[in-house]
């Protein structure tokens, strides 16, 4: 059982100078020290990243929406997610780098599953997968986790089910559904995630989800009742415009930002005072 956010007032200092292993992220969650998570795509986010100790680093499969410009997660590929990878990993040395399993990688038998989950590790360095969905992979999440592979899961609003959800909607509103994302969290932990991201789903569910498994619950929409949260970076930054939702809090605006740099350039470039004589050689 993990402690509410009111109770937690354990010293963060204690993991802050650790590398994060699955096993720091647990016992974080026993001391009551709310997990830091947000996503990079590339080296230099990352290493920022890194360096303002974020525990924890996700390579998601948002980086179709963030980074190519496309509606949803659907189309990416594995090549694309080892590639993305393999760049987040190089720029990090303290936290945690889990990277997505991206769309129909995963879903089609155990045996892709794991060679695809084997790739993402053996290729691109990740040190964990994220996989979506409860009961219908808990088997796989199971063969994965057995080969020495860590495993986060998703539960609520997964991205990569836009087109049977169809829309983006807040997830487990109604009983039945609130009752199989119950389900599905106790699954999970007991085929041997070491994490679980809940996205879009009340809070008072994922508090009483957080509580119920032993596992660190990482949430985004969820509330302040799970052990930790998680934004993608390009969001909280204010860089993505197209996309407010109300779990979103930007601690940047910088898209004005980068927009003035570019036109300030652009204009002493077209002025000649840029580059002047100190900038020549």
């Amino acid at each position: 059982m993990s402690q509410h956010p009111e109770q937690g007032n354990a010293d963060s200092t204690v993991f802050s100078d650790r590398k994060v292993t699955t096993n720091l992220l647990t016992q974080m969650k026993e001391a009551g020290t709310p997990i830091a998570a947000l996503t990079a795509y590339d080296y230099t986010m990352a290493q920022l990243l890194d360096q303002a100790g974020v525990d924890l680093i996700l390579v998601g499969d948002s980086v179709s929406t963030v980074m190519q410009g496309l509606e949803t997660t659907v189309t990416v590929t594995m090549e694309h997610m080892v590639y993305h990878a393999s760049l987040v990993r190089r720029g990090v040395e303290r936290a945690l780098v889990v990277a997505d399993l991206p769309f129909m990688s995963y879903q089609v038998n155990s045996d892709e599953a794991l060679r695809n989950a084997g790739r993402m590790v053996k290729e691109a360095g990740a040190e964990a997968v994220k996989l979506g969905g409860g009961r219908v992979v808990a088997e796989t999440v199971g063969r994965i986790v057995d080969v020495g592979i860590p495993v986060m899961g998703h539960l609520g609003l997964t991205p990569q089910s836009i087109h049977k959800f169809g829309t983006y909607q807040v997830r487990a509103t109604d009983e039945k559904e609130a009752d199989e994302l119950r389900r599905d969290a106790k699954l999970l932990e007991q085929a041997g995630v070491f994490s679980i991201v809940l996205e879009k789903v009340p809070a008072a569910l994922a508090r009483e989800v957080t509580e119920s498994v032993s596992v660190p619950v990482i949430g985004i929409g969820a509330g302040g009742g799970c052990d930790g949260q998680i934004l993608v970076s390009h969001d909280m930054l204010g860089i993505c415009t197209r996309f407010n939702p109300r779990f979103v809090r930007k601690y940047g605006n910088f898209a004005d930002e980068m927009r003035g740099a570019f036109e300030r350039f652009t204009e002493d470039v077209r002025g000649r005072d840029f580059p002047s004589e100190d900038e020549s050689y």
